[in-house]
C-alpha cells in the first residue's frame, strides 16, 4: 500500500507543478494594468550574456498604466530599450537617461481576444502536463508487482479523481484570467 501512496503523492506533486507553471504563465499575460511580471523575464544583452531584465534593473508600477525600469548600471539603458522593442509586446519604452518609462496602452478588443487565446493555450499546456502525470502514474500502477488487482483499480480511480480535480483548478484559473483580460 505504501507504493500506491508514493505514486499518488508523486503524481500530486507533478500536478501541483503544472498549476504553478500556469500561474506563472498567466502573470506574464497583461490584462490592461501595469504589471512588472509582464516584462521581468525579457532577456537583455548584459556584458555579452542574455540576462533577465529583473536581474539588471528594478521594475515597478508607479500607477496602473505605467511601468518604471531603473537599471542598477546606467550603461545598460540602451540594451534594455532594445530588448523591450525586440520582445514585440506592443510596448514603447521612453528612455530619459536614468530610467525607462513604459506607458501601458489600453487594450483593444482585438488584443484582448488574442490574450484570451494565449491564456487558453497556457491552460491547455497545463492540462497536458496533468494528463502526462496521470499517464505516468497509471503506468507505474500497472507495472507494480506488489499491488493486488483491487489495489491497482483503486489507485487508478484515485489518480483519475486527482486528475479531474486539477483540470477543474486549471479551468477556474482560466475563467478568472479571462474575466480579468476582458474587463475594461
Amino acid at each position: 500500500m505504501e507504493e500506491l501512496e508514493l505514486i499518488i503523492d508523486t503524481t500530486k506533486e507533478s500536478m501541483d507543478l503544472s498549476i504553478e507553471h500556469l500561474k506563472s504563465a498567466f502573470s506574464k499575460i497583461r490584462a490592461g494594468r501595469a504589471n512588472p511580471a509582464v516584462i521581468q523575464s525579457i532577456l537583455v544583452e548584459y556584458y555579452g550574456a542574455p540576462t533577465p531584465l529583473s536581474q539588471v534593473a528594478n521594475i515597478s508600477a508607479p500607477d496602473g498604466m505605467t511601468l518604471s525600469i531603473q537599471p542598477w548600471d546606467r550603461s545598460v539603458l540602451g540594451a534594455i530599450e532594445k530588448a523591450i522593442f525586440q520582445a514585440n509586446m506592443g510596448l514603447t519604452p521612453n528612455n530619459n537617461g536614468e530610467i525607462i518609462i513604459i506607458n501601458i496602452p489600453p487594450l483593444t478588443g482585438e488584443r484582448r481576444k488574442e490574450l484570451v487565446k494565449q491564456a487558453k493555450l497556457e491552460c491547455e499546456n497545463s492540462k497536458v502536463g496533468i494528463r502526462q502525470a496521470r499517464q505516468e502514474a497509471k503506468n507505474s500502477i500497472k507495472k507494480s508487482d506488489s499491488l493486488s488487482d483491487d489495489q491497482k483499480k483503486d489507485g487508478e480511480a484515485q489518480i483519475q479523481d486527482l486528475t479531474d480535480k486539477y483540470v477543474k483548478i486549471t479551468e477556474e484559473h482560466l475563467a478568472k484570467k479571462e474575466k480579468e483580460i476582458m474587463s475594461v
